[in-house]
């Protein structure tokens, strides 16, 4: 028997899948779930039978997540640790699990095209001046924009989109049906059929900067792209440009967007993700006019959860096998 911790939603809806997965692996699943109230913990010998976990998005944002991770930490037989989002770092129990080698996978690029087109949402909202007339309608005022008001046409702007996943594939393929000129910046060449005019390395962003007229950042969290976005950055983008992240928010120095916000250095922003979550209620960014904000849900998607839940039952016949897994993380 190998025992796997998983929620009751996630056998509710995938049982089936479960079992078939299991069975290709030759395997015999021991299903076990976390009590149904967070005060309670599972008894110490159902902990000890843990050896995989899958944390999808029903424990996470569930009363069950502290639970969820002190039980990782408690299962001393714990091997495979599977993750419903791209990025992991942010769960406190982490580090627990590095430090006894559990082998960690994700559901990355499960979301992708969902934030992607979120992203595509934002940047057409901005560009067709929708902040503008949603401030009219609550006021119930008629105002049509005229003369200098009057919005530019997308054809022959220029995008840079920082990362080339899903996400940001999926960003760069309508900007290319926009016919926008679209360039991508990642570690990597450009290779046939990216959807991209260009491919830079990352350290040619300052050069690129003042002939964008969208920056949208869709890349991972890393030492790297910490604070991508400051002062210096949004100084060399044109003044009528603007910036898209569905990133995370440390890749944008948000005190520093804020003032060029403020001060109109850059023309609006369409902003998902946040240095601070949720989004205090006394930030100034729910304030300022062209500047679009949603509460980290731009992955919102009905088949996110079957997208993930793939790559979770395919792995599992990897695991099975002794095979690297899609996903691992180093």
């Amino acid at each position: 028997m190998t025992g796997i911790l998983l929620s009751k939603g996630f056998v509710a809806q995938f049982g089936e899948q479960l079992q078939a997965a299991a069975q290709a692996a030759g395997i015999t699943p021991e299903i076990i779930h976390l009590p149904d109230e967070a005060s309670q913990r599972l008894p110490p010998e159902m902990v000890a039978k843990i050896e995989i976990a899958y944390l999808t998005r029903d424990i996470r944002f569930s009363d069950l997540y502290a639970s969820y991770g002190d039980t990782l930490k408690a299962a001393t037989k714990l091997k495979w640790a599977h993750f419903v989002s791209t990025g992991i770092d942010q769960h406190p129990f982490l580090p627990a699990l590095h430090e006894r080698k559990v082998r960690l996978t994700t559901s990355a690029g499960t979301n992708g095209e969902p934030v992607g087109q979120t992203a595509v949402c934002g940047l057409l909202m901005l560009s067709r001046g929708f902040p503008r007339w949603i401030a009219a309608q609550r006021e119930r005022r008629w105002d049509p924009a005229r003369g200098k008001d009057v919005p530019r046409d997308l054809r022959g702007q220029t995008v840079i989109v920082v990362g080339l996943g899903t996400i940001g594939a999926t960003v760069a393929r309508f900007c290319q049906t926009l016919e926008m000129k679209v360039i991508g910046l990642r570690r990597s060449p450009k290779r046939d059929g990216d959807p991209v005019d260009e491919m830079h390395t990352l350290d040619k962003l300052p050069a690129l900067l003042p002939q964008c007229d969208w920056l949208v950042l869709a890349c991972p969290y890393t030492k790297e792209t910490h604070q991508l976005v400051n002062a210096k950055t949004l100084a060399l983008m044109p003044k009528h440009a603007y910036l898209i992240n569905v990133a995370r928010g440390a890749v944008c120095d948000e005190k520093a967007l804020i003032a060029a916000l403020q001060s109109k250095q850059i023309a609006g922003a369409y902003l998902d993700v946040f240095e601070k979550e949720p989004l205090p209620a006394d930030s100034p960014l729910w304030d300022i006019p062209n500047v679009i904000v949603s509460p980290h849900n731009a992955s919102a998607s009905a088949g996110n959860d079957d997208r993930a839940a793939r790559v979770f039952t395919e792995n599992l016949k990897l695991y099975a096998a002794g095979k690297p897994m899609d996903n691992e993380q180093a």
